[in-house]
């Protein structure tokens, strides 16, 4: 007999459930349905063919066997497969705002997931640290949707730093057919930048970046005791000094400026989402943009 799920558990699951599926009918099934479209198109029906119909459409077969001419109609073939590849080291569970980076990403992955399945798309979960720790191959439903969410709030990785080319190189070797790559993390790592080219090349992928207002700007409150998450290193930073202050926020927006350009230069879209405001306006925003980039023309890289 396999171990009870913590009523807490379930009960975060559900709230999440309630308020996501809302998003997702109220606000983001449209905006997703023409965003992300099919990735070919496939045979519905045949029917007798008119002047300025394409000859090429023209099924013989059907033609030769009713002596009148019949044309091949398509329609865009539009399951998917959306992955949500998640950061989850131990800088993840940081939270100043009320809720940690990883709760944040569990919601606004469940608003993606829900919305995948709305549109008949298949969805699966990646979670990583310092390695893949967990694969869930992409399926359909919202069972399914819902242990995707439960695995997001209680997962306990091994590892506690992050190796974003890790989940790239797993991604890049199991998804045959082109599909939309969500990659959620707050990307304190570099060195991913080829392999990241590679998937990027060959699918749709997007950087959603979770941040905490603490890690860019630091409030004056005397001597802390810094400790990073991910490798247990201890220091003691006066706050209260301007100069730490700035040589803290130099390092952050140093390192933002940096992946930025990386994910520009590959083509990457990235959304920016933090713990002290609502991800529903960026995550919108992005939609309307991407809607507004494929009008005119976008995806020839």
């Amino acid at each position: 007999m396999g171990n009870q799920i913590p009523t807490e558990i379930l009960e975060a699951v559900r709230r999440i459930e309630i308020r996501t599926r809302r998003l997702v009918q109220e606000v983001f099934s449209g905006e997703y349905h023409s965003v992300f479209k099919g990735t070919g198109m496939e045979f519905r029906e045949v029917r007798e063919y008119v002047p300025g119909d394409d000859v090429r459409t023209i099924d013989w077969n059907v033609t030769a066997r009713t002596d009148d001419p019949f044309v091949k109609l398509f329609e865009e073939e539009r399951e998917l497969t959306v992955m949500l590849a998640v950061d989850m080291s131990r800088s993840g569970w940081f939270g100043t705002q009320g809720s940690s980076k990883v709760e944040m990403a569990a919601e606004l992955c469940g608003v993606l997931a829900f919305s995948a399945i709305a549109n008949k798309d298949k969805v699966g979960l990646l979670l990583f640290s310092d390695r893949v720790e967990k694969f869930i191959p992409p399926a359909k439903g919202k069972s399914h949707v819902l242990r995707l969410i439960r695995e997001l709030l209680t997962f306990v990785p091994e590892g506690r730093g992050t190796s974003i080319k890790a989940p790239l190189e797993l991604l890049g070797s199991v998804l045959k057919r082109k599909s939309t790559v969500f990659l959620v993390s707050d990307f304190w790592d570099n060195g991913f930048g080829t392999r990241l080219s590679v998937l990027a090349r060959k699918h749709d992928l997007v950087a959603v970046r979770v941040r905490d207002p603490r890690e860019t700007a630091i409030p004056a409150v005397g001597l802390v005791n810094w400790i990073d998450a991910e490798t247990g290193e201890e220091a003691l930073v006066d706050t209260s000094s301007a100069a730490s202050r700035r040589i803290l926020a130099s390092r952050a927006a140093v390192h933002d400026e940096e992946l930025e350009r990386l994910l520009a230069s590959r083509g990457v879209d990235l959304v920016e989402v933090s713990t002290a405001e609502s991800y529903v306006e960026p995550l919108r925003k992005f939609f309307l943009a991407r809607e507004g980039h494929r009008g005119r023309g976008r995806g020839k890289r």
